[in-house]
């Protein structure tokens, strides 16, 4: 980090080697939070015979069928990770593809009953690492971090599309447990599944 000197030289504000610090410290954290969030993903999904990243792509349909790109999109990784998961979700029973009213070729995602009973399977364990989150951080600082890694995604989406580029357009799979058996190597897709159970909750009991 830079030095005060450094920092007041421009009236108080940040140096430019402060900015820098600080994006490196975020990005650190968050690729350590990456593997921490999917190891717990794993462990979460295990019981009910799903991965990670199959949990995330099954409870991103929850709600609604959405098309792959859609998906991918929300999710923030390539359209073809989410492409082999949805596969094998398919494949495996778990999820179908059924016609896409606006678009003849992008069919939509859906999961299946056997899909929704997988997903309130992990319900329990999810909210059991959510309390045990909460009594740690405070609650208050656990909706706060919540709110501060939402407007960090939102601010690095901004600046994607002021500069022409997207998630999908870059190399966001890094590897896809999905494919393979739920390895390290999905932490792309497997990063934001430990939210997913909240979604299946609210889908299919009543996240």
């Amino acid at each position: 980090m830079g030095s005060s000197g450094e920092v007041g030289a421009s009236g108080g504000g940040l140096s430019p080697r402060d900015r820098q610090d600080l994006l490196s410290r975020t990005a650190l954290g968050v690729f350590r939070l990456n593997g921490q969030l999917l190891s717990v993903s794993e462990e979460l999904a295990r019981p009910a015979g799903l991965t990670a990243a199959r949990w995330q792509v099954l409870g991103a349909v929850l709600r609604e069928p959405l098309p792959v790109a859609g998906i991918a999109r929300t999710m923030g990784i390539t359209r073809q990770s989410v492409q082999r998961v949805a596969d094998l979700l398919a494949e495996g029973g778990l999820a179908e593809y059924v016609p896409n009213p606006a678009h003849r070729r992008a069919k939509l995602l859906r999961p299946t009953e056997a899909g929704r009973a997988a997903i309130e399977r992990i319900t329990p364990g999810h909210a059991g690492l959510a309390a045990r989150l909460a009594a740690e951080l405070g609650e208050s600082a656990f909706a706060e971090t919540a709110r501060v890694l939402e407007r960090l995604a939102a601010a690095l989406d901004t600046l994607a599309d002021a500069g022409g580029g997207s998630a999908e357009d870059g190399d966001a799979s890094v590897g896809d447990a999905s494919v393979g058996d739920a390895s390290v190597g999905d932490a792309s897709v497997g990063v934001a599944s430990v939210g997913v159970a909240a979604l299946g909750d609210s889908s299919v009991a009543g996240t």
